[in-house]
């Protein structure tokens, strides 16, 4: 399968997962991205289109860890996990952007669950 074909592919995975999908401000959307080096998660309201939270591999926090491993994953969601928790938010929407549900994206919201996030 080649590039483009794999773009096209998360891209209408993606678009069909996000007309199913919408965060509001009591149940914000938990949004994942996943590249080669690095995970962001962030939980954004869609009604007023403004992210409520965001935390990612390459925060300041996380500058001890390399990398994006399943364990650096459930780190970073347990991290998003307690900060949503302080705000006063336990239950989100999951989007998983189009990545299968498989290994740092899994971990990522194993993650935030530990940390007390319903989804």
């Amino acid at each position: 399968m080649s590039q483009i074909d794999k773009a096209s592919r998360r891209q209408k995975i993606k678009d069909r997962s996000r007309a199913a999908v919408a965060g509001t401000a009591v149940k914000p959307r938990l949004c994942i991205y996943r590249s080669l080096s690095q995970i962001y998660a962030q939980l954004i309201d869609d009604s007023g289109s403004t992210t409520i939270l965001a935390v990612s591999s390459m925060s300041k926090e996380n500058k001890e860890l390399k990398g994006a491993g399943v364990e650096v994953c459930r780190t970073v969601g347990r991290q998003l996990g307690e900060k949503a928790m302080a705000k006063g938010i336990t239950t989100v929407v999951f989007d998983r952007n189009g990545f299968r549900y498989h290994g740092r994206v899994k971990a990522l919201a194993d993650g935030a669950r530990e940390a007390g996030l319903i989804f």
